[in-house]
């Protein structure tokens, strides 16, 4: 089994990921923010350090998947990772244009070919003021110098691309998180993995359990 879990920064993806990690007995393939050289001075001045981001980020994605995914899947193991690599095409598009958009997606696409495909992703949804709160009471030391207009151009972004069905490699269940604390409630988390197992067929699971808070995409 190889689920990965989808959002817009601040969701709770990781969060997720590694308290979902005892339920099925999954290795965790987390993604790494704090080696890209580029990402303060992004937050600072987009326009400025975009391109420079966006390839560090896609070719070390694309190096710890290659690496890890197949590792993990190779040994018959279960794997949970807190992002995809198709994800970062999405940021792309939003943070890139004309002709460094253009290279970067010739980079992308080359790449993509390698990739292993999720038997699942779980898209983790989020009002825009839900995910900055979230945000600031993280407080990572890079994330301070984010706008809300960015994690607002995220949003609709990662909305559009989880509604259009083409564009999707997997299947993808969509679970709205702004009412939900899987860290504070056990039940909260309990009705998650309860959808992924329904989505993924695993046992056990319960198929009359109610969740009017989810919805399946």
């Amino acid at each position: 089994m190889f689920l990965a879990i989808e959002g817009v920064i601040g969701v709770g993806k990781t969060t997720l990921a590694r308290l979902l990690q005892p339920a099925f007995q999954a290795d965790l393939l987390l993604e790494v923010f704090e080696e890209n050289p580029f990402l303060s001075d992004f937050y600072a001045d987009r326009e400025r350090y975009a391109f420079q981001t966006q390839i560090f980020f896609l070719l070390s994605r694309y190096h710890q998947q290659r690496r890890t995914v197949s590792d993990v899947l190779s040994q018959q193991k279960s794997l949970i990772a807190d992002y995809t690599f198709e994800k970062d095409a999405l940021f792309a598009g939003i943070n890139l244009d004309g002709d460094e958009l253009d290279t970067y997606h010739q980079v992308h696409d080359a790449l993509a070919e390698k990739i292993a495909v999720p038997n699942l992703v779980v898209y983790l949804r989020a009002d825009t003021d839900v995910l900055m709160e979230r945000i600031t009471l993280r407080d990572r030391s890079y994330e301070r110098n984010m706008s809300r207009d960015y994690i607002d151009e995220l949003n609709q972004a990662y909305e559009a691309f989880f509604n259009i069905s083409h564009t999707r490699r997997s299947p993808v269940l969509v679970i709205d998180t702004n009412y939900l604390d899987y860290v504070h409630h056990p039940e909260d988390l309990k009705k998650v993995e309860n959808r992924i197992r329904q989505a993924l067929r695993l046992t056990p699971f319960q198929p009359e359990l109610p969740l009017v808070e989810m919805e399946a995409a």
